[in-house]
């Protein structure tokens, strides 16, 4: 059944929808005729959602309108169409602050492991692909050593490049027509003028002007080639002729002065050419648009001047000179661009010019070459300007001092503010005069510190006693302070050190009382105490022995129960004073101080050291009135009657402190004892002590150790066995009890297994120890084990890699040629350890290099002079290579610095043979055990 006809839709009369473009579906963008007014839409959707038009769009510029997701942002990235409307608040910056602290810290955790990773493969790089220099670096270095006499020697290498060789060659007779023909041309050739036409660049031959060649050419030009460098040697001559004397005959012209004078010119570039034209011009602007400017004037003379025109100069100069009359700096140009003579005269112009310049008027008296000359230009300055302290200067330094008081008194009438000239002349002045002249420079200069210092040298210098100073110094502060001087006191006390070296005498009274009054200024009462000490250790690394020693005494004067300033001051004048003034100074410092033991034993030492045994017991028993329980002191007095080779005083001593309660508890009372009882030679009672000592101080190793010792002089191999092993047992890290048991095994029984099983157990008791790795090392060797020593010394420094001790052994260990290598490898280990220091003076003094090994063993005694082992090597190289007045240094420095220290050192101090010898005796004896023993 057919359709039901139904009604048509008329689309073309229906309103078009809101944002209906026409063939936009299918692509097609607007487009603009010439018959349209204005321009098209272009960009189609892009432009229809700007103007709100498209679909899903809204109008009046809405935030959330539709983005292209074509866009990329780098910030957001492809989601920036989802997140560009937001705001970036408070929030977001918090949280990207945290998410960056996080990367910060995730790269920092990642950074060590990345850069190690890099430098090791860096290094393996630089390792696998060396550098040609590096290669030959150890070559080069020994080029150092080549003598002049081997490097001549060197023959020179000849020439062995591959050159082409000449060919053969090939000469044919000549016919006799064509010689026939040459001496023709010879004969005519001899009357023609021949010449070099430079416009034509050809001989040409007589009137032809260039024309026409002779068949002679390649002749010709060679012989005018010739006649020209005829031609100016010739003219040379003449011009040296005409410099000669022609009435006497010599010449005048100076040979070297004439090779100095061709050496000195200038050839200019012709950049610098350029530069100068250019400079030249704009000062002519300069100078022609403002000639009443001096300033151009001067440049564009000295720009002549470096151009080497001096005459242009000059004239510019003058110029300038007749142009700026009254400006003082063109003068003066003007002057030094001139001979001496025309200065002068031209100065004199300018002075008559301005009278007033003081400039000028100095320039002027330095012209002249006589003193009296000068004087008198100087007296003509200050006629005119009076009150120029720099002429008055000028003139007193020139005139008598008989003229210069004279002249010294018309400068300060008419330079009353010059504190200098009032100076000066408190100088030239009888006492009672120059004390006028500084009243009234006082009163004409009230607010100048220099003037009250003065006087009080002034008074000093004259007998003036140390209250007499305080009060000038007292009155200056006074008298500056009302005036508004403010008053600084590290400027005061570089016045008190100044006054300290001030010549020809020091004024150390005025010194003294400057610091007295100064010393508390600006400073608080708590600080006070730190502030006097470390001024005083300021002034005395400056010098300034005076200044620190006065600190010292107002910080004790202020403080007197500190005992630390006492000591302070102690060692200032043990360093710079006289024994009086530190026996003084100790004497006080113990009544002030009574309970501390240090002032009591620096007391008693240096009455000691000064011969005055009987003083140094009296210092000791006021000591013990003031600390009965004190263990130094009771040492100290034990010390000083044992050195004194007084030991049964000693004894008593002895006897009396162990009696005591306070004494007898302490465990070096004992031990001091018995080594008494061995000087004596009492074995029997010496084992007594050490017994008791034990009982009572069982983990005092060197009880134990002693007895051990005594039992091995005694030849009781078991007893001293069993007292290691009980003192091993009651002090297991005490190293040198490890090392007397090994040493004890290897020479009673030779049981070097026995030695190395203790050593190995010491070893795991005390890890990284160096001294048992040293002691198992020499234990291999006196086995004559070398291969076991080397092993050893391999694992010990595997163990202790920075061992300076460990080092100076595989540096002696080494093989001969090894041994550089070693010393190099040990310094970059440990580089300031006085054992390898003294290792490497040893390799130089077997190679012969003397200064080298003296500068090197002086480096290791300075880095320890504690250890006597260095000193001992030192003076015995200095006994094979040194001068006496070396010997004796070596021998006084090692008697000033007193070591302790040392394998050797010990085992000759400790010697019953060697008691109570000084340092200097111990150190010769310590060369004779480096010739005749091995090493402990």
């Amino acid at each position: 059944m057919p359709k039901a006809p139904t009604t048509k839709v008329d689309f073309n009369s229906l309103k078009a929808p809101v944002g209906y473009v026409p063939g936009l579906g299918r692509g097609a963008a607007g487009f603009t005729t010439r018959s349209d007014i204005g321009p098209a839409r272009a960009g189609g959707i892009d432009a229809l959602k700007q103007a709100g038009q498209a679909p899903g769009s809204k109008k009046g510029g809405d935030d959330e309108s539709a983005l292209d997701e074509t866009k990329f942002d780098e910030f957001m990235g492809n989601d920036a169409g989802v997140f560009a409307t937001g705001e970036y608040d408070e929030d977001d910056k918090e949280a990207d602050a945290v998410w960056e602290k996080i990367d910060n810290f995730m790269d920092e955790r990642r950074r060590e492991a990345r850069e190690k990773r890099l430098k090791e493969e860096l290094e393996r790089y630089r390792a696998e692909n060396p550098k040609i220099t590096e290669q030959f670096a150890d070559l080069k270095r020994k080029l150092a050593d080549v003598r002049a006499d081997e490097w001549e020697a060197i023959p020179e290498i000849g020439d062995y490049t591959l050159k082409k060789q000449k060919r053969m060659e090939k000469f044919a007779p000549v016919p006799d027509s064509l010689l026939a023909r040459a001496a023709a041309e010879a004969s005519t050739a001899g009357g023609v003028n021949k010449s070099i036409d430079p416009n034509s660049g050809l001989a040409s031959v007589g009137g032809l002007g260039g024309i026409q060649t002779p068949m002679g050419g390649a002749a010709s030009t060679v012989s005018d080639l010739t006649a020209i460098g005829t031609g100016r040697g010739t003219v040379l001559g003449l011009k040296l002729d005409r410099m000669a004397d022609s009435v006497t005959g010599q010449t005048v012209v100076d040979p070297k002065g004439y090779l100095t004078d061709l050496k000195s010119i200038k050839i200019s570039t012709d950049a610098e050419i350029s530069d100068i034209k250019k400079a030249r011009h704009l000062l002519k602007s300069v100078i022609q648009t403002n000639p009443r400017h001096a300033p151009g004037w001067i440049a564009a003379a000295r720009l002549e001047e470096v151009a080497g025109k001096l005459v242009d100069a000059r004239k510019l100069v003058m110029q300038g000179c007749e142009l700026c009359p009254n400006s003082e700096d063109i003068w003066l140009e003007a002057a030094r661009l001139q001979t001496p003579d025309n200065a002068k005269a031209l100065l004199a112009r300018g002075v008559a010019q301005l009278p007033e310049s003081t400039k000028l008027w100095m320039a002027a008296a330095k012209l002249e070459t006589d003193d009296t000359a000068k004087a008198r230009v100087l007296r003509k300055a200050l006629e005119r300007i009076p009150t120029s302290v720099r002429l008055w200067k000028a003139a007193v330094e020139l005139a008598e001092e008989d003229d210069a008081r004279i002249l010294l008194s018309r400068a300060v009438e008419c330079c009353p503010q010059a504190v200098e000239l009032w100076l000066a002349l408190a100088r030239l002045e009888t006492y009672e005069n120059a004390r006028k002249v500084l009243n009234n420079a006082r009163k004409a200069v009230p607010t100048e510190p220099a003037i009250w210092i003065t006087a009080a040298k002034l008074e000093e210098a004259n007998g003036a006693n140390q209250e007499q100073l305080d009060k000038i110094v007292g009155r200056a502060l006074k008298s500056l302070s009302a005036n508004g001087v403010v008053i600084h006191r590290d400027a005061w006390i570089k016045e008190a050190e100044n006054a300290e070296r001030s010549q020809p005498s020091a004024h150390v009274g005025t010194c003294r009382a400057i610091v007295r009054c100064v010393h508390c200024m600006g400073v608080d009462a708590a600080d006070l105490e730190g502030t006097l000490v470390a001024d005083a250790e300021e002034s005395l690394k400056r010098g300034s022995v005076e200044t620190a020693r006065a600190m010292y005494a107002q910080a004790l004067a202020t403080f007197p129960s500190q005992p630390h300033i006492w000591r302070q001051a102690a060692q200032l004048e043990k360093a710079h004073g006289s024994r009086e003034q530190l026996d003084e100074l100790l004497r006080r410092s113990v009544q002030f101080c009574p309970q501390a033991e240090t002032l009591w034993l620096m007391a008693a030492k240096e009455a000691w050291m000064g011969g005055d045994v009987d003083g140094a017991r009296a210092i000791l028993a006021r000591a013990f009135a003031a600390n009965p329980d004190s263990e130094q002191i009771w040492l100290a007095a034990f010390k000083l009657e044992f050195e004194n080779n007084e030991p049964e005083r000693a004894r008593a001593l002895l006897a009396k402190a162990r009696e005591n309660e306070a004494a007898s508890s302490y465990p070096r009372v004992w031990m001091k004892s018995a080594i008494v009882e061995r000087e004596l030679g009492e074995k029997g009672r010496e084992r007594e002590l050490l017994e008791e000592g034990i009982r009572r101080f069982p983990s005092f190793d060197k009880l134990h150790l002693m007895l051990g010792q005594l039992e091995q002089r005694c030849g009781n191999t078991d007893a001293a066995r069993a007292a290691f092993r009980n003192g091993l047992a009651r002090c297991p890290n005490s190293i040198p009890l490890w090392r007397s048991a090994a040493r004890l095994e290897e020479e009673a029984g030779g049981n070097v297994a026995r030695a190395r099983a203790l050593l190995d157990q010491a070893r795991l008791k005390n890890p990284k120890n160096d001294e048992l790795w040293l002691t198992a090392i020499r234990t291999e060797q006196r086995a004559g084990n070398e291969k076991a020593a080397d092993t050893v010394l391999a694992k010990a420094l595997q163990d202790c890699p920075t061992s300076g001790p460990l080092w100076a052994e595989a540096i002696s260990m080494a093989p001969r040629p090894a041994r550089k290598t070693k010393a190099t490898d040990a310094l970059k280990r440990c580089d300031n350890d006085p054992f390898v220091v003294a290792a490497v003076a040893q390799l130089f003094w077997a190679d012969r290099k003397v200064e080298k090994a003296r500068s090197w063993f002086n480096r290791a005694v300075t880095l320890s002079p504690d250890i006597g082992d260095h000193w001992a090597h030192f003076y015995k190289f200095e006994c094979q290579f040194g001068t006496p007045e070396q010997q004796a240094e070596v021998s006084s420095r090692c008697a000033a610095a007193d070591p302790h220290h040392g394998e050797r050192w010990c085992r000759v101090s400790k010697d019953l043979k060697n008691a109570h010898q000084g340092a200097e005796v111990l150190l010769r004896r310590c060369v004779q055990d480096l010739d005749t023993l091995p090493p402990p």
